[in-house]
């Protein structure tokens, strides 16, 4: 599997331990979904199904467009999910494992059906992501408590690390992710390419941008740029933060 892209190291050297120690218990009282591997980690008795948004399709407007949502919701994802299962009940050693399982040991899977799992799997993986860390436009939102500290300790600032997240982001050629992960030295922004997840080189992604074209070309075409800036406004830094506290945990 290709490997996800370290964008540009920050000077810092926060180590994993140092990591867990400053974004402890505080971040536990947010009451949302737990770790972001907890999303996948569900073991599958029939087939994998689409989950339901956690607001409405017009929520994010106008950063992004209910039409956008809908569509990226309801063809993209569901699509996503048909293949996947598709290929799972095609191959019975796939059969009653997780999206963890699969994406964790893509090297375990057959060579023949490798290739559609790394795909929609991660592309369903990825897309559960996605809708969590996102919510109703704020302007100017940045996170705070122990997350925002984390940032901080880790990249110099919060103007650092949405630089550098930007660049990964707009880096990316074709379609792909930028992601904030947590890996062995803490905090870490990578970049991966198509559906492609962090997790399968172990690291535990907290908070992820879809830069295919399909999310965002209603109202941006070719617009990255503006896409990328525009989606900082709808970021759940609560949710993140509750993802990097189960991650460290």
């Amino acid at each position: 599997m290709t490997s996800p892209q370290a964008c540009s190291a920050s000077p810092q050297t926060t180590s994993r331990r140092d990591f867990i120690r400053a974004s402890g218990g505080a971040l536990a009282a947010v009451g949302l979904a737990g770790s972001a591997s907890s999303l996948w980690a569900a073991p599958v008795e029939d087939s994998f199904s689409l989950p339901s948004l956690p607001y409405a399709y017009d929520a994010l407007a106008p950063v992004i467009d209910a039409q956008t949502m809908m569509i990226h919701h309801t063809k993209h994802h569901q699509g996503y999910i048909n293949n996947l299962n598709a290929v799972v009940s095609q191959e019975s050693s796939l059969a009653g494992k997780s999206l963890v399982e699969l994406l964790k040991h893509l090297d375990s899977i057959p060579a023949a059906v490798r290739t559609a799992v790394r795909n929609n799997g991660g592309g369903h993986a990825n897309h559960m992501l996605f809708w969590q860390v996102m919510q109703a436009p704020r302007e100017a939102g940045k996170p705070s408590g122990k997350l925002g500290e984390a940032i901080a300790s880790k990249f110099g600032s919060f103007a650092n690390f949405k630089e550098q997240f930007t660049k990964a982001a707009m880096g990316q050629f074709g379609s792909g992710w930028a992601w904030l992960v947590v890996g062995d030295g803490g905090l870490e922004v990578v970049a991966t390419a198509n559906q492609d997840n962090p997790i399968s080189t172990g690291k535990t992604p907290i908070l992820g941008i879809d830069v295919w074209e399909h999310a965002y070309y209603l109202n941006y075409q070719n617009r990255r740029a503006d896409y990328v800036d525009a989606w900082w406004k709808v970021v759940n830094w609560e949710q993140v933060a509750m993802f990097m506290q189960k991650a460290a945990s």
